[in-house]
């Protein structure tokens, strides 16, 4: 594997670890603060970027790459409103959409098709992540201030989140 692609993979894996790790912050704030509904959502998001991330080390492994296994630097661990919560989910997909766009670029200049061709998955994950992202920042700014909105929206995230994804 070219080694320019070679290290884009490995800084996507911190990207991928960083996104869960973020999440499970969110998560743990929502929980503490009575939100069950919007904590269960990004515990659930914590996991699948932890999926995400254990995938392409494999794919580097399998590639015989060298994974490296990246420090993160600690997550924002307190919001002051549901809108701000979303608002760093959506800014954190549309980030990760970014970095994945300049691994398919540097794949097609240095002719790496196979890695290409992997990352085409995530294309189309991040499409899906981040039309959950808007859909639910929508919702929340529709809502406003409304705690009895806010209650509904965390009752009622799961069946909004899932209708908004695509199979895996």
């Amino acid at each position: 594997m070219n080694q320019a692609i070679e290290k884009l993979l490995n800084d996507q894996v911190k990207y991928e670890a960083s996104a869960s790790m973020q999440y499970l912050s969110m998560a743990s704030w929502a929980d503490a603060n009575g939100y069950n509904g919007i904590a269960e959502f990004f515990y659930a998001q914590s996991e699948e970027e932890r999926i995400h991330m254990t995938k392409l080390v494999k794919f580097i492994n399998e590639r015989s790459g060298n994974v490296i296994v990246p420090a993160l630097d600690k997550p924002k661990g307190d919001y002051g409103s549901l809108n701000e919560l979303f608002e760093v989910f959506l800014e954190n997909e549309i980030f990760v959409t970014e970095q994945i766009n300049h691994i398919i670029y540097e794949c097609l200049q240095h002719k790496e098709y196979n890695v290409h061709n992997f990352m085409q998955w995530y294309v189309t994950e991040q499409l899906e992540e981040e039309a959950t992202a808007r859909t639910l920042l929508d919702k929340l700014n529709i809502i406003g201030d409304d705690k009895s909105g806010h209650y509904l929206f965390d009752r009622d995230i799961n069946m909004i989140a899932e209708a908004n994804q695509g199979p895996e």
